[in-house]
This record gives structure tokens, C-alpha cells and sequence, in this order.
């Protein structure tokens, strides 16, 4: 009859490193990576988490879920945003009742370094993930789920891939939040008769490539992603049903096809 803890996790998702990157026709779409930290203590000894730490009366949320970064990755993202907020009394399996205030974060190349790992802090593809502890896994679901909805505003690939950029560069960030490999002629010809983008005149050599025109998303015509309203969109699944659709595409991928 106590109440539960409360604390604050971050699900960090970041474009992955250049070697990830698809330089062919044949190559498979960029993804996205984030960290997670390994846990010292029980319930889930040893499993993998996202970073979190608890609350303090002298910090705000935010400050509360950078804290949490800064003292587990050394990261401190331009774009932190409130996910939701979970509190099933069943989540803590055992443990102490905990409800935990979710934030995600958008990270830059830049701002992701090399990807440098550290003490019991380790970068994982998104769809490459360990057994995690807690309901974690369905918290990335949901973050997933939150950013291929919100794919189409500027603000949010401009995070990911930064002000300027190649078509090319941008063609990686929507195949790494979609997870699908998008047809790279079609991709250029939608950009580029959307009116969305604007040539910033520069040109630069991207890898292997000639060097490539740089754009920039066209500020009178961009649309801006604005904070959701507290509690998830009408729209949105429930944990339950992202996890259900998880299991089914595990299990689609493993049948044969009707026509095999």
C-alpha cells in the first residue's frame, strides 16, 4: 500500500557509424543505435537497461534525465523530449514498485563521438537489442513507434543528420528511423519537388560519392514538430499491442512464405 519510487529513463537513439551506412545498391538501410547500461544489483542482475537514475527534490525532470545521461554515456543531446510515463505495478518484477518517467533523445553524429564505449555502457542496434530488464524493451518500441510517426518533420531528421546536409545523408537518416530500405531515385525526387528543401549553394564529396549539393531544410515551408499533449496520442498503441506485433514479426520472419 506504499507508494512506488519514482525515477527517470532516457532511450537515446542515434544514427549508426559510417560502416553502417549503405554504400551499394545491394547494402542493408542505415540503423539506429542507442546505449544501454548493463545493471550492478538485482532484480535483473547483469541484464542490459536503458540509463536512468532516481529523482531529487533540488532538479527538474529534465535536469533529472540529463543527469542520468551525463552520468552513464557523457552525453548531453540539443533535442530531450518527455515520452511518456509507465507505471504498471507489475514492471518491477518483484523488485521495489518503481514508476518511471520516460524521455527520448535525438543524438547527431557529432554529438555521438565514435560510439566509444565504457564501464558497463554499451551501443546496441535498434533491432539487434539483448534481453533487457523491466518492461525496457517495450519502452524502445514505443520510442520507435513515437519517432517513425514524426518522420516527416524537419526538426526531427535535422537532429539526427544536422542543419546541413546531402540528399544522400538524409536518404540514410529515413532508412535508418523507417528500418526499410527506401529506393534512393524515388527518395531524391520527392525531396526535391516537396519545395521543403532549399540548395545552400556548397558542395561536398560524401565518401566514396563526387562531391554532392548541400541542402537545408526551407524554413517558410518546413512544418515544426510540436510537444505532444500530456498522455499518448489517440492513435497510439497500447505496450501490449507493440509487443503482440513485435512477437508476430518474429514469428512471420522464421515461417516460410506461402508461395515457398
Amino acid at each position: 500500500m506504499q507508494p512506488p519510487a519514482v525515477g527517470v529513463s532516457v532511450v537515446i537513439l542515434a544514427l549508426g557509424p559510417e560502416e553502417t551506412a549503405a554504400d551499394c545498391r545491394d547494402a542493408m538501410p542505415s540503423r539506429l543505435w542507442l546505449p544501454l547500461v548493463r545493471r550492478v544489483r538485482q532484480p535483473f542482475l547483469g541484464r542490459w537497461a536503458l540509463p536512468g537514475g532516481d529523482l531529487r527534490a533540488d532538479r527538474s525532470l529534465e535536469q533529472s534525465a540529463y543527469h542520468a545521461l551525463e552520468t552513464t554515456t557523457d552525453l548531453h543531446p540539443r533535442y530531450l523530449e518527455q515520452l511518456y510515463t509507465f507505471g504498471d505495478p507489475a514492471r518491477s518484477h518483484g523488485g521495489l514498485p518503481m514508476v518511471s518517467i520516460v524521455y527520448w533523445a535525438l543524438v547527431g553524429k557529432a554529438e555521438a563521438h565514435d560510439f566509444t564505449e565504457a564501464d558497463n555502457v554499451r551501443w546496441f542496434p535498434e533491432d539487434e537489442l539483448p534481453e533487457l530488464a523491466f518492461d525496457h524493451r517495450q519502452i524502445i518500441d514505443y520510442a520507435l513507434w513515437r519517432l517513425r510517426n514524426k518522420i516527416e518533420y524537419p526538426d526531427i531528421a535535422t537532429k539526427l543528420v544536422g542543419d546541413t546536409f546531402t540528399l544522400r545523408q538524409l536518404h540514410h537518416v529515413y532508412e535508418a528511423i523507417t528500418g526499410e530500405a527506401i529506393d534512393v531515385a524515388n527518395f531524391r525526387r520527392r525531396m526535391l519537388l516537396s519545395g521543403e528543401l532549399e540548395d545552400t549553394g556548397e558542395k561536398l564529396r560524401d565518401g566514396r560519392h563526387r562531391p554532392a549539393a548541400v541542402y537545408r531544410y526551407n524554413p517558410d515551408r518546413s512544418r515544426v514538430s510540436t510537444a505532444p499533449p500530456v498522455g499518448p496520442p489517440r492513435d497510439a498503441p497500447t505496450i501490449e499491442e507493440l509487443e503482440g506485433q513485435r512477437i508476430e514479426d518474429a514469428l512471420s520472419a522464421l515461417m516460410p512464405s506461402a508461395r515457398a
